[in-house]
C-alpha cells in the first residue's frame, strides 16, 4: 500500500535488525556491504567534486519528456530501474497514512494506542499484536486493480527494457500486474508470505494462510510452536532485506535509465538509490511535485547529490509533474504504446472483475487475481525525528 512517509521514525530506524526476530551477525556479509559502501562514498564524492573525471555525457536530445522517450528508443537503452512508491497505488483507491481526517492515522482512535504509530511498531505487535491484525481486517476489500502505472512498468518487462523494479509499497499490486519476484525489489517487505517469529522456527506462511486468519477471531499462531506469525512487512524495529543490499549492488552499475514514480524519495536508505546510478544515466521523476533535489546548503559546497531539474547544469534529470497514471500514459503515447496500453488494461481489469464475480457466486469474499495480491495496511510511515538507518547493517540481516 502506501510507501513509508518522510516525516522520520523517532529513532526507530537507527534501532533496525537491533530486535529484529531474524537478525544474525553475518560478519562476512557485512565486511563485503562495508566495502562496497566505502567504494559507493569514494566513487560519490570523486563524481561531486569533478576529481578524476571528464564532464559527465549528456545523452538526452533535451530535458524533456520527448527526449526520454527518444532515448528509450535508442541502442543507448538496454536497462531501466524503476523506483517507486505510494503515489502509483493512490488511484487503485489504496489510502494513505497522513491525511486530514481521511489518512489511516487519523482513524486509529478505536484501537486504544498510546500512539498511532504503535500498530506497526515490532516490539508493541509482539506484546498487543490484536490492533494490527483488526486493522489489516477493516482494510482488506475484496480485491484492488493495478493502476496504468503498475501495467506501463509491465510493458517495460515485456519490453526487454525493466532490469528491476525497487518498490516501498507492500500492496504487491506489482505481482498482480503481472510482474514475478525476480523482477522485484520489495523494499519494505510484502503480504506475499508471513514467518513465525520465533528465530528457532521462522516457519513460512502463504498469503492465503494470512488471509484466513486476518478473517478469522483467532490471532495467526505458528502450528508447530505456538508463536506469533507476522507478514513478511517490514516494520519498525526491523531490517530492510537483504536482496535490496544485494541487488542494489549490481543493478546500479548497469542501469541506463532510472524512472523514479510517486515517491517523495526521503525516507532512507531507499532514496540514495538515485544517486546510484553512473553519472550519465538519465533520471525520470514523473511525481506530483518535484522531489529528491540536492540540498542546497551541499550543492554550495559542491556536494550536490540530488536531481537538478533547473539549474544550468542540469544535464540529465526531467521531472513530468501531475498523477503517475497521467505520465504514464503520456510517455507510452510517445514511445507509440498507449493503445497497447490501454489495452493491456483493460483486459487485466476484465480478468479481475471476471474473477471476483466467480468468487461471489460461489459464496466466498472475492480474493486477488494472482498470488500476491493483497490491499492490508502497508509499511508505515516513519515517525518525526527519525536517523537515517545504516544500510551495511541492516543489508547484513537474513530474510
Amino acid at each position: 500500500m502506501a510507501e513509508r512517509d518522510a516525516a522520520g521514525a523517532g529513532g526507530i530506524e537507527a534501532e533496525r535488525g537491533s530486535d529484529s526476530p531474524d537478525s544474525d551477525s553475518d560478519s562476512e556479509n557485512g565486511g563485503t556491504s562495508g566495502e562496497s559502501e566505502m567504494d559507493f562514498l569514494r566513487n560519490l564524492l570523486s563524481r561531486t567534486l569533478g576529481l578524476g573525471s571528464e564532464k559527465p555525457e549528456k545523452v538526452l536530445d533535451e530535458l524533456t519528456l520527448d527526449g526520454v522517450s527518444r532515448f528509450m528508443q535508442s541502442e543507448k537503452c538496454r536497462n531501466v530501474v524503476c523506483l517507486v512508491g505510494a503515489g502509483i497505488s493512490t488511484s487503485a483507491g489504496i489510502p494513505d497514512f497522513r491525511s486530514p481526517g481521511t489518512g489511516l492515522y487519523a482513524n486509529l482512535q478505536s484501537y486504544n494506542l498510546p500512539y498511532p504509530e504503535a500498530i506497526f511498531e515490532i516490539n508493541y505487535f509482539k506484546q498487543h499484536p490484536e490492533p494490527f491484525f483488526a486493522l489489516a481486517r477493516e482494510l482488506y476489500p475484496g480485491q484492488f486493480k493495478p493502476t496504468v502505472c503498475h501495467y506501463f512498468i509491465r510493458l517495460l518487462k515485456e519490453k526487454g527494457l525493466l532490469l528491476r523494479c525497487y518498490t516501498q509499497n507492500i500492496d504487491t499490486l506489482e505481482r498482480v500486474a503481472g510482474l514475478d519476484q525476480e523482477d522485484l525489489v520489495e523494499a519494505h517487505g510484502t503480504f506475499f508470505t508471513s514467518h513465525c517469529l520465533r528465530s528457532s522456527c521462522r516457519k513460512q506462511y502463504t498469503l492465503d494462510w494470512m488471509k484466513e486468519k486476518i478473517f478469522s477471531t483467532v490471532t495467526p499462531k505458528c502450528d508447530k510452536c505456538q508463536s506469533l506469525v507476522k507478514p513478511d512487512i517490514v516494520f519498525f524495529g526491523e531490517s530492510l532485506p537483504r536482496r535490496f543490499f544485494t541487488l542494489m549492488q549490481s543493478d546500479f552499475q548497469k542501469v541506463d535509465l532510472l524512472i523514479i514514480m510517486g515517491t517523495s524519495l526521503q525516507v532512507q536508505p531507499f532514496a540514495s538509490l538515485v544517486s546510484r546510478v553512473p553519472t550519465n544515466t538519465p533520471r525520470l521523476l514523473i511525481n506530483k511535485e518535484k522531489t529528491g533535489q540536492s540540498d542546497p546548503f551541499m550543492s554550495l559546497m559542491g556536494l550536490s547529490t540530488g536531481m537538478d531539474f533547473d539549474s544550468e547544469k542540469a544535464y540529465r534529470d526531467v521531472a513530468w509533474l501531475g498523477e503517475c497514471d497521467e505520465g504514464c500514459t503520456a510517455l507510452a503515447e510517445l514511445l507509440g504504446w498507449k493503445k497497447e496500453l490501454e489495452e493491456l488494461v483493460k483486459k487485466e481489469h476484465s480478468a479481475i472483475d471476471a474473477k471476483s464475480g466467480q468468487a461471489g457466486e460461489a459464496g466466498a469474499s472475492p480474493s486477488p487475481p494472482r498470488a500476491g495480491a493483497t490491499a492490508s495496511p502497508s509499511t508505515p510511515p516513519a515517525k518525526p525525528g527519525s536517523s537515517t538507518q545504516k544500510e551495511s547493517d541492516a543489508g547484513s540481516k537474513a530474510e
